[in-house]
């Protein structure tokens, strides 16, 4: 039995299609209403699984005669009207999607979809309903039941350095293959060890989900973080693109509720707060500690931003804000965060930066390696947040 699938993000199409295959189904995949139509037309499939909101492709043009019918080229209804109205078919038609607008979900069921679908949900809730549809079976492989495809698709951009050892961990493989809704992207920054044969082994289980960026020559963690986030904003599948360390300083668990707070929210930016608090695993290191007050006090005295750990190295936001923030090179190496919010600030203003980024305290910050700031580190930082200021003020 054939599926077409149609989802204008790939690592939603990813995962359904292994999925499908996996139980016996014969699989097509679409990612624009276009090809999607054009695939129907070849294919002849038993089911159609549709997103609702979809993308346009510039093959639209070869298509305009065919699709003259079609109204809304942004929306997979569109898809699911051409089957019934144009084609006249019965065949089954479920929606996926993350769109919780009532009146979007009746209009589907009045347009004849047999299933609504709403993510996140677990594979084996999709083989299930798959099999009620069309039949076939619903053993998945060990280990995939537990697999969830999420409501937003995430970026993670994670800057290497000589760090074989750390990538050796199975936290990177096990969290990657549970969320399917993540890609990690490895920036490689010209590494003298073993750390790019390391990222290709790891690359190879995660097929379309882990991405390198290799770096010949070492260029800083700030021009490494910004090319790997360059480099997923182009893809434009992402809904949010972040960055964290592979020492895992803060981890995954931190990270993904950073992302829970910025899917359930209208923040644009999330970032990390150091905060020591009770039940909380926060390592402080008193020249570092002062370093991050002169830095706060800077911001708020000088730029009227008030706040607390804006440097903290882990963030995500909406990829529409990705270009503004990284899309030049950084004035410096070491203070490239306080850099995106000024950044932001320029284009936003202060008051609308203030709304748009919120900072979240973490559960866990370590200093996973000897990280303590020197004499001279110190008066260089003091020197590059003196370039900062007089360059954005």
């Amino acid at each position: 039995m054939k599926i077409l699938i149609m989802d204008d993000q790939q690592l939603v199409l990813l995962s359904l299609q292994k999925t499908l295959t996996d139980l016996g189904y014969e699989v097509i995949s679409a990612d624009n209403i276009f090809d999607a139509v054009q695939y129907y037309d070849i294919h002849k499939p038993d089911l159609a699984i549709i997103d609702i909101n979809m993308s346009v492709t510039a093959d639209q043009h070869s298509l305009e005669n065919t699709l003259a019918e079609i109204n809304d080229k942004s929306s997979g209804l569109e898809v699911l009207k051409y089957i019934r109205y144009i084609k006249e078919h019965n065949t089954p038609v479920m929606i996926l999607t993350g769109n919780t607008d009532d009146d979007i979900i009746e209009k589907g069921f009045e347009l004849g979809a047999n299933e609504y679908m709403k993510k996140p949900l677990s594979l084996k809730e999709i083989g299930i309903r798959v099999k009620r549809l069309i039949g076939g079976q619903t053993e998945l492989k060990a280990g995939n039941n537990n697999r969830y495809i999420q409501n937003s698709c995430v970026g993670v951009v994670i800057p290497c350095y000589n760090e074989e050892a750390w990538l050796l961990s199975d936290e990177f493989r096990n969290f990657v293959f549970k969320n399917l809704g993540y890609h990690l992207c490895f920036v490689n920054d010209g590494s003298t060890d073993g750390t790019l044969e390391v990222l290709r082994d790891i690359q190879k289980e995660n097929r379309g989900r882990i991405s390198i960026y290799n770096c010949k020559k070492n260029v800083g963690r700030a021009e490494a973080i910004r090319l790997g986030m360059m480099s997923l904003e182009k893809q434009k599948q992402f809904d949010y693109i972040g960055f964290m360390d592979a020492d895992l300083s803060t981890n995954f668990q931190d990270f993904s509720d950073l992302v829970k707070t910025i899917t359930h929210s209208k923040f644009k930016v999330v970032s990390g707060c150091r905060i020591s608090r009770m039940g909380a695993d926060i390592s402080t290191e008193p020249t570092r500690k002062f370093l991050n007050r002169v830095i706060n006090y800077t911001m708020r005295k000088v730029f009227g931003l008030d706040f607390r750990d804006a440097q903290c190295g882990v963030k995500i936001m909406s990829s529409d804000v990705v270009e503004i923030a990284f899309g030049k090179r950084f004035l410096t190496k070491s203070l490239f965060d306080v850099e995106i919010l000024l950044r932001l600030k320029k284009i936003y203003g202060g008051y609308t930066v203030k709304q748009m980024w919120y900072e979240k305290p973490l559960d866990r910050w370590i200093y996973a390696r000897n990280t303590k700031v020197s004499v001279l580190n110190s008066f260089s930082l003091i020197g590059q947040l003196g370039q900062i200021t007089l360059h954005y003020r």
